[in-house]
């Protein structure tokens, strides 16, 4: 059995960082993919990646996972300097893959192999069968099945529960249920919050997922082009951008409303955009300002300052705006409701 840990919640935020990233400047064939002047990582908590393909997610997380050595920089694992691949950090540490690579084995010979690695002996069954239990796929019906005989979904939580099987201090997640069926997809993320929720461990997940990142996150982080900007609360709007004339510059949205912007850096270049709730007893404010209608898609609670933000739905173009406390009180904004929203293109940041 897990060890109960469920006090995850009174972990003192003064401890030292499980991860601490100082200068870090990673590339492949001279090419920078990565560029992290700081960042820290508690113990315990829970840290989304967002951003388009290629934004350095899957890099940065192979770093974590102690596979890849930085080019220059230096990642630390509990306050010192670990090397890729030591038997300090080998079995604390365990990165999950978009895509799962099992052994040509049985799934009780998948699951079972790091345990065994590890030398645990006469242990090695009950912790290997409880794994599997943990995501959905009873050992009686399982443990024997060949690795081809398993579906995607499936082969995805056999790859989990051989990491979880270790009981580690960080499970790093790259895309974990981008792949795979519904009922899958609800195991993985299940399975993975009780590991936190019981054992204490820090999970990081890469995921194209937002709203349940929204849910299990204490910070989300944007990255793009290789670098960290931002939390996931923050309006990002990605290129490409058309030059309408006239010194405007914008897109077109699904609905046919346009979104403008300042003249950006290059056309393939983000936007960071202050939305604000529009409503008709609102002041005016300063600087150009555009107006867009869209639908509430959802409401969220910032789990760690207590914030509420609303999704609202411009065409497919999700915007976070932050809500007031009368807002949230009164419930003038709510899910299904058509709303305005605002912002100043005085205010825009580029990236």
């Amino acid at each position: 059995m897990f060890s109960s840990h469920s006090c995850v919640e009174g972990i003192d935020k003064l401890d030292t960082p499980i991860f601490e990233i100082r200068s870090l400047n990673h590339s492949y064939a001279g090419k920078t993919v990565l560029q992290i002047e700081q960042l820290k990582v508690q113990p315990a908590s829970i840290i989304g990646l967002i951003g388009p393909n290629g934004s350095g997610k899957s890099s940065l997380l192979r770093l974590l996972g102690l596979i890849e050595r930085p080019s220059r920089g230096e990642i630390l694992f509990n306050g010192r300097q670990v090397e890729p691949f030591s038997d300090e950090a080998r079995f604390l540490i365990t990165l999950l893959p978009q895509e799962p690579l099992l052994l040509k084995r049985s799934v009780l010979s998948n699951v079972s192999y790091g345990l065994k690695l590890r030398n645990n002996g006469n242990e090695v069954l009950p912790m290997a069968n409880e794994a599997l239990a943990r995501v959905g796929l009873p050992a009686k019906d399982f443990s024997q099945r060949p690795w081809y005989a398993l579906s995607g979904g499936e082969a995805q939580r056999v790859a989990l529960a051989a990491r979880l099987a270790l009981k580690p201090k960080v499970l790093l997640l790259d895309e974990p249920t981008a792949s795979v069926d519904a009922a899958s997809a609800q195991l993985i993320k299940e399975a993975s919050l009780r590991a936190r929720k019981e054992l204490g461990t820090t999970l990081i997940v890469a995921s194209h997922d937002w709203q349940w990142l929204n849910e299990i996150c204490d910070e989300i982080l944007h990255l793009f082009k290789g670098r960290i900007f931002g939390t996931g609360q923050d309006t990002i709007i990605f290129g490409p951008w058309q030059d309408f004339g006239k010194g405007k510059w914008g897109k077109f949205l699904s609905d046919g409303q346009q979104l403008l912007v300042t003249t950006p850096p290059d056309q393939e270049a983000a936007a960071v955009i202050d939305v604000l709730p529009d409503s008709e007893n609102g002041s005016t404010i300063a600087g150009e300002e555009i107006v867009l209608s869209g639908t509430v898609s959802r409401l969220s609670l910032e789990r760690k300052t207590g914030q509420l933000f609303a999704t609202i739905l411009a065409g497919d173009t999700p915007f976070t705006v932050g809500l007031t406390f009368q807002q949230g009180k009164e419930h003038t904004i709510l899910p299904g409701k058509t709303v305005s929203i605002r912002y100043r293109l005085d205010q825009i940041k580029w990236i």
